[in-house]
């Protein structure tokens, strides 16, 4: 079992859960929408100085499902490489 952390900019929200609904249809996942914090280039406080907030979704994967959805935030960041899309896969123990 595999556990997928992604956070990107909201810009991407839609096109990556989009995508990921339509490669794995049964897929369950938990979605923080509004997502605050300061990266590389800038910061994503959703104030009027930094009005940009990122979006973090989890998700729980066997081994399929999470290739799948590696590659598709492999494309979404390759299409959008400036909206910093970070994805990351992890061991998970379910219990």
């Amino acid at each position: 079992m595999k556990r997928l952390e992604v956070i990107a900019n909201q810009s991407v929200k839609d096109e990556f859960i989009g995508e990921l609904e339509t490669a794995l249809p049964d897929i369950e996942y938990t979605l923080l929408p509004i997502v605050q914090g300061k990266g590389k280039r800038k910061r994503k406080d959703g104030t009027r100085t930094w009005p940009e907030t990122n979006f973090l979704l989890v998700s729980y994967l066997d081994e399929g499902s999470a290739a799948k959805a590696t590659a598709i935030a492999q494309d979404i960041r390759s299409r959008f490489p400036a909206e910093g899309l970070f994805a990351s896969l992890s061991e998970a123990t379910l219990f």
